[in-house]
């Protein structure tokens, strides 16, 4: 029975993550087998996190994330949870040894949502660390395998990229965020006087991570490297998609890519990808 309640756990983290990202669902379809349900159960866990503290509305924000952390903190000890959320998440973070730091700052950085709607450098950079280099870093462990040379070579381009991609949501949502949270995540923007210069700024800083990270997709393991890639060319085409719009229109749509055109990226990509010209 315990193999059964396995897997019921991993397939409803299956569920959400295809319920929640188009763009992560396909590129994780695209990893080698034994890597799909680790990853899957990753998600699931960072998405239901971020779940509590923007979109739960009207509820008490601060004391359902304490309990999700104590459930977590039980799950992790004992082994086992009947939140499959949860249990599927003890179980990757148990066989690819992730460390509790990773899942500590992620924590912490869901927790700032619920006090700051402002973050300056220091916060900012806090911020990102905890809310996406670190998912980028548990993903890794699981994709090296217990390869520890391999981890620490590639720790800094997979932070780069996660970065990269939080900051890509951030401009993707800057609407949403100001108008239903009062959030603005980039230091010294005022969302209300949101420049040509700060755009271009921002971009700029973005873009400097996504070449960091590049460097390092191309050199994961064979059974990863076309999803990361995948997600890679899925952000950039709306980070240049982004860049091509106006402040203005940034701050007035949340700008995306169709689905359509994310199926010609997966044929693109695995293409080069099969050729080896990444």
């Amino acid at each position: 029975m315990d193999a059964l309640y396995n897997s019921v756990c991993r397939e409803c983290s299956r569920l959400i993550t295809n319920r929640y990202s188009t763009s992560f669902s396909m590129g994780i379809k695209s990893f080698d087998r034994r890597f799909h349900m680790p990853i899957y159960a990753v998600y699931g866990f960072v998405r239901f996190a971020d779940e509590i503290v923007d979109t739960f509305h009207g509820k008490d924000k601060a004391r359902l994330l304490e309990e999700f952390r104590a459930d977590l903190d039980k799950a992790l000890r004992d082994g086992i949870s009947l939140n499959p959320v949860l249990h599927a998440f003890q179980e990757v973070v148990h066989q690819y040894k992730i460390e509790y730091e990773l899942i500590d700052a992620f924590l912490k950085s869901m927790e700032m949502d619920l006090f700051h709607n402002r973050y300056e450098d220091s916060l900012y950079k806090e911020y990102i660390y905890g809310s996406a280099e670190v998912v980028g870093l548990m993903c890794l462990r699981v994709f090296c395998e217990g390869d520890e040379e391999m981890y620490q070579h590639l720790k800094a381009p997979a932070c780069s990229l996660g970065s990269a991609f939080q900051k890509v949501n951030f401009l993707r949502d800057m609407k949403s965020d100001f108008d239903e949270r009062g959030r603005v995540y980039f230091p010294g923007v005022d969302f209300t006087r949101f420049t040509s210069n700060d755009k271009k700024a921002i971009e700029a800083d973005i873009q400097a991570d996504f070449d960091a990270a590049y460097a390092g997709i191309v050199q994961l393991p064979k059974g990863v490297r076309l999803g990361v890639y995948l997600a890679y060319v899925y952000y950039t085409k709306l980070f240049q998609k982004i860049c091509r719009s106006t402040p203005v229109r940034v701050k007035q749509e949340r700008i995306r890519v169709p689905d359509s055109r994310k199926m010609l990226l997966l044929f693109s990509s695995a293409v080069r990808h099969r050729f080896n010209l990444l």
